[in-house]
Formats: structure tokens, C-alpha cells, sequence
């Protein structure tokens, strides 16, 4: 019988487990996805919001009236804005800069009001985002600020919801559950309840991207939203969320960007399962895990969201050329031409004149990307840490007029950044940008990352 509901709050919770058949095809461990993607506003985030709405008016935190402020990568904001909206209260959603149109534009349609900010700065920045819904919660009567990072009834809503789920529909079966990392609330209060219940037999894995600092990246930036945890280089203070608890997590399965975005659109076209970037991330995991093990485990990965919210990147063709993580059978200039171009120089933004000048000795067209600095680059330069360029003639024109010396700073000298252009993409497009631009090189990306600058002569060879 269908079910019959009072309110959509009512819905929230509930969701199938399907078996990933196609995907798991001879891997001896079936593997099942918990389908969070079903939940009333699109995603996992539908349980934390309500339990923290619950929480917060029990608590006398939020009074008729009153206003629910947070940070969001969208997710969150959307379930606070159905929940908020539901029961009367005003919501204000500050969304990162990074987080997809569709996600802004849905929270607008459930009456939300979305201010943007970034958080490509260091934490303490006042522009930040977490700085900006903290002002607006202080200057806003009446407002209450969910603070989902460090709120214990985002974990809680698991303990009490997801993990019983998950136990009583594989019958206690469930050995393994492999879920992203993004607050923590999900993993650290599924998992746990999964190993309370069965005596610490589950074994719970995040899923986390490669560079993420949660399972030992570096914190620089990747394209899968709303998991991981980013370090800017210039942070003062590492916080991690009070909602995560580490010692839950028995190991991390470390997924780079082009194997969790090409198994989301796997999941769409194989599964029938149309859901966001983190799901790749975490069935990527899940499959590792899987192949390790025998008949007798059954793995749970849970996918947090619909991919109807990431349409425009993980989904479009396009914008998966644009960021080199997709290449199409003859398309293959821009990577032969990386071949010889010889390995990228960069310049970091707290250089001196003087010491750009020596990197760019070896520079293509003796012109560099600038970038934020860090102390050892294990995985590449990351697209989003490129702050501008810089190149050998503006320098030694600076010098010569007498406008800088050698050993002052040269990110006053900084020009735009060169025109980025997907690995996969058409040689002939980046061709027309530089006749156009007028600039030295464009930059190939693979990835996400700079893999190269290309000169002009370069290109037209």
C-alpha cells in the first residue's frame, strides 16, 4: 500500500537499497546502494536539517518567527529550507561560490534566500563563508545559525534513522559501509550505530577525494562537492567539524576526481541511477572494497544526492571536456602537444621579482601561472589555485623603469590568468583564444590540474 503522509517532513527517511548488479558484475561481495537521492528535497541532507530544526526548538534556540541561517554547499540549505519553510521560519542560505546553479536556484525555489561567498580564502578571512552567515546570525534578531560542522543532532539524526535502516534491511548481513566524508555527520552516526549494533563486526570505510586532508591528501581543491576537507595554505587554524568523530572510520579508500566524476555517469547510464559526483566517490570506494572481499560480506555504500542538482558539471559532456577529465576519440592535439611542451613552471604568489625571474628561465614563452603557495604539491597544481600570470618581459620592463627591485614581492605584478583549456578539448579552440586574446600560452588542463602551458608556436605546429 502507498503511503499516506501528513506533511512531506513525514517522508524524510525511508529510502531503498538497490543492488548495484552492473557495476559489481563479478566481484564476489554484493554491494547495495542506499538510495539517500529519494529522500523529499533530494538528498541525505533532509535527515540532519529536520533533526536539527528539532533539536533547536526544543532547546529554545529557535522561537515562531525566528530565522535558520547556514553554510551550505547546497545540500543542507535545501533540507533547512523545506523544513524551515514547513514550520514558519525564515531561511537564509550562504552558499559556497564552488557549489552548482542548480542547487542556488532550487533553494530559491523553496523559498530560501541565497547569499553567495566564497571559500577560496583562508578561514579567517571575513569574506569567507562560514564568516558571513556568522555576521548575518548576529545582526539578524531572532536568528539561528544550524552550524551542521560542529551541531551533534546532524550525527544524531543517523544514529537514530539511517544506521537502524541500513541493519534492518540486509537483516544484520550488512560487513562493510563505505560513505563520503563532508561534516562527518553521515559516517559517524550511520557507521557507528552499525558497529554498536553488531558488536564492532562492520567495518565502516570513508570515501574521500585524493587530495582531501580527512584521509591524508593535502587539503588542495577538487571537484567533487560537499565531501572532503580543503586547507587553504594560508589558514591560521585547522578546525575539523565536532560533528565527525575519526575513530569511527577503519580505513579511507582515497578516489581521484576523474574516477568518481566518470563512475557517477557509470551509475546514470549502467545502473539507471542518476545521482551526484560524491556517489561516484563513494561507489568507487565501495568497488574497491568489494573486490577484496568474499561471498559472504555485503557492502552498504550510501549515495547522498540526485544528479539533477549537478547537470551542468559532472552530467555535461562539455564541462567535463573544459576540465580535462573527459576526451573523445580524436581529440588528441592538445595531449600530443603537452608532450613536448616540457614540464609546467609555476611561479608561487609570495615569490620576489627576483626569484620569478629564475623560474622563468625555463617557461615557455617565458610566462608562468601564479599560484597560492604550498609547501610540496604531491597531486598537481590545481586549477583553482591559480591566481594569475606572470611573465619575464613585464618583470624586466618593472625593473628597468625603476619600479620594483629584485627582492620585492611580485604578486603586485600579476597579470590575468592565461585561458584554460580541457585535454580533450579541440586544438583549433585553443588556437582562436590566442589569435583573439592576444595572450602568451594557454594552459592544458588534465583532470582539473595544470598539466602545461602552450605557446602560440607551440599550438600552431
Amino acid at each position: 500500500m502507498t503511503a499516506v503522509h501528513e506533511s512531506v517532513l513525514d517522508a524524510i527517511g525511508g529510502t531503498p537499497l538497490f543492488r548495484l548488479a552492473r557495476l559489481g558484475a563479478g566481484i564476489a561481495a554484493p554491494i547495495y546502494a542506499k538510495a539517500e537521492f529519494l529522500n523529499i528535497g533530494g538528498s541525505v541532507k533532509d535527515r540532519a536539517a529536520l533533526s536539527m530544526v528539532l533539536a533547536a526548538e526544543r532547546e529554545g534556540l529557535l522561537a515562531p518567527g525566528g530565522t535558520i541561517i547556514e553554510a551550505t554547499s547546497g545540500n543542507t540549505g535545501i533540507g533547512l529550507a523545506i523544513v524551515g519553510r514547513q514550520r514558519g521560519y525564515r531561511v537564509i542560505a550562504g552558499v559556497s561560490d564552488k557549489a552548482s546553479a542548480e542547487k542556488a536556484d532550487i533553494l530559491r525555489a523553496y523559498g530560501a534566500e541565497v547569499v553567495l561567498a566564497t571559500t577560496s580564502v583562508p578561514q579567517e578571512d571575513p569574506r569567507h563563508l562560514f564568516n558571513v552567515v556568522r555576521r548575518l546570525t548576529e545582526e539578524i534578531p531572532g536568528a539561528w545559525l544550524a552550524n551542521q560542522y560542529d551541531n551533534l543532532a546532524n550525527p544524531d539524526a543517523h544514529v537514530r534513522t539511517t544506521g537502524p535502516e541500513v541493519w534492518e534491511q540486509t537483516g544484520g548481513r550488512v560487513t562493510h559501509f563505505v560513505a563520503g566524508v563532508g561534516t562527518g555527520g553521515t559516517v559517524t552516526g550511520t557507521g557507528g550505530y552499525l558497529k554498536q549494533v553488531s558488536g564492532g563486526a562492520v567495518t565502516v570505510v570513508g570515501a574521500d577525494p585524493e587530495s582531501s586532508s580527512y584521509g591524508g591528501g593535502d587539503g588542495s581543491p577538487w571537484f567533487v562537492e560537499s565531501i572532503g576537507h580543503f586547507l587553504h595554505p594560508e589558514t591560521v587554524e585547522d578546525r575539523w567539524p565536532q560533528a565527525y568523530r575519526s575513530e569511527v572510520i577503519d580505513s579511507f579508500e582515497r578516489i581521484p576526481d576523474r574516477e568518481s566524476l566518470l563512475t557517477a555517469r557509470r551509475l546514470a547510464r549502467e545502473e539507471g541511477i542518476l545521482a551526484g559526483p560524491s556517489s561516484g566517490t563513494a561507489v568507487a570506494a565501495a568497488l574497491r572494497v568489494a573486490r577484496r572481499l568474499g561471498p559472504g560480506d555485503l557492502v552498504v555504500v550510501l549515495l547522498p544526492d540526485s544528479g539533477r542538482s549537478y547537470l551542468s558539471k559532472v552530467h555535461s559532456d562539455v564541462w567535463m571536456r573544459e576540465w580535462g577529465f573527459l576526451e573523445e576519440p580524436g581529440e588528441t592535439e592538445l595531449r600530443a602537444a603537452l608532450a613536448t611542451a616540457g614540464p609546467l613552471v609555476t611561479v608561487d604568489a609570495d615569490a620576489t621579482v627576483g626569484e620569478a625571474l629564475e623560474a622563468l628561465r625555463g617557461a615557455p614563452g617565458a610566462v608562468a601561472p601564479v599560484v597560492l603557495p604550498r609547501a610540496a604539491r604531491p597531486y598537481g597544481v590545481a586549477a583553482a589555485e591559480v591566481l594569475g600570470s606572470v611573465s619575464r618581459k613585464v618583470l624586466q620592463v618593472a625593473i628597468a623603469n625603476g619600479d620594483v627591485k629584485r627582492d620585492d614581492p611580485v604578486r603586485p605584478l600579476l597579470g590575468p590568468a592565461l585561458p584554460t583549456f580541457g585535454v580533450g578539448q579541440p586544438a583549433a579552440e585553443a588556437r582562436a583564444a590566442l589569435m583573439a586574446g592576444g595572450q602568451a600560452g594557454v594552459v592544458v588542463l588534465v583532470d582539473g590540474r595544470a598539466a602545461g602551458v602552450l605557446t602560440r608556436a607551440a599550438l600552431l605546429r
